[in-house]
């Protein structure tokens, strides 16, 4: 697994991780999630052996990244920020020289090379030098070079940068597949992408951190988790006053004129069969109506405003 113990980084007098310790087996995904500035790269690139710690250590699998780099970075594939690589190259010479890098040649670097231009869906542009590629294409070529290799680990700083849709949904695809035997650890401030692809979210902010648990745990803690929203065919302007008198609704959210209205609970409260009921003995045409899950966007904002406001 991976083990980060008291992890610590600072850049002279500013600390941009603090003391941050976390483990992560084999078939989760991890979604690392904070604001701008949070540590989440600084932390990535300590993980990777690219940046030192001031203090505190990482293993890989039981190797010390320090004092067992090979050994620790030959189980790792890490897609960085900005998804460098060498722009005069082309697509192919680029993908062979990683392989010969990681050590293949012959006809198993052919082979490599070949199943991840099909994994990223590369082969209109194997030819074409880097430099002109898209942002979109840049990215996928920075996630073919991580796989080249087949690693343990993948470490994927924002994956889904520069892609369109369909190319999100794809990339999404191949982590879930890839996961089931690999450590996957994705930094994305797309929160979509935390409940499409990720097991398990932790939240820093301040270098620290704040949260960590399932998306399911996260979105629990949401002031909309089990609140009930609906939509009515026409607007129903009196039914504001009705589902505040409903035992349990703490909070009405008239919308669009009372078309459409948001109902927040009591802790514990189900508000659904009264809500139901009460919308039944009105006779009130319905277009919509569930309960809500949570919204990841509304924890990340509290938990992470307090945080910085708890730092003034």
């Amino acid at each position: 697994m991976i083990k980060a113990d008291q992890l610590t980084r600072q850049f002279g007098s500013f600390c941009a991780v603090d003391r941050l310790s976390f483990e992560v087996s084999p078939g989760e995904v991890l979604g690392f999630l904070g604001p701008n500035g949070a540590g989440k790269s600084t932390t990535m690139k300590m993980i990777t052996g690219f940046l030192q710690p001031t203090s505190g250590s990482v293993s890989i699998f039981g190797h010390d990244i320090e004092r067992q780099p090979i050994q620790a970075k030959s189980m790792i594939g890490y897609l960085p920020e900005g998804a460098p690589a060498y722009g005069d190259m082309t697509v192919l010479a680029f993908l062979r020289f990683i392989g010969e890098i990681r050590g293949f040649s012959g006809a198993e670097l052919k082979r490599r090379v070949a199943r991840v231009v099909a994994q990223l869906d590369l082969k209109d542009v194997v030819a074409q030098p880097i430099h002109t590629l898209s942002k979109g294409y840049k990215r996928r070529v920075g996630l073919a070079q991580t796989l080249i290799h087949d690693p343990r680990i993948l470490i994927l700083d924002e994956p889904t940068d520069g892609l369109d849709p369909n190319q999100k949904q794809q990339v999404r695809e191949l982590i879930q597949n890839l996961s089931d035997d690999k450590i996957v650890i994705v930094s994305t401030h797309i929160l979509e992408e935390v409940t499409s692809v990720c097991s398990r979210a932790m939240i820093i902010a301040n270098g620290q951190k704040v949260i960590d648990g399932t998306p399911a745990e996260l979105e629990a803690r949401s002031r909309y988790h089990q609140a009930i929203s609906l939509r009515f065919q026409q607007p129903v302007t009196e039914a504001a006053g009705r589902f505040a008198a409903l035992k349990g609704v703490v909070e009405v959210d008239e919308q669009q004129q009372g078309l459409s209205y948001l109902l927040f609970p009591d802790k514990n409260a189900q508000l659904y069969p009264a809500v139901s009921a009460l919308i039944e003995q009105q006779g009130w045409q319905l277009d919509s109506l569930h309960i809500e899950r949570g919204r990841l966007d509304d924890v990340f904002r509290s938990l992470t405003q307090a945080d910085a406001t708890a730092q003034v």
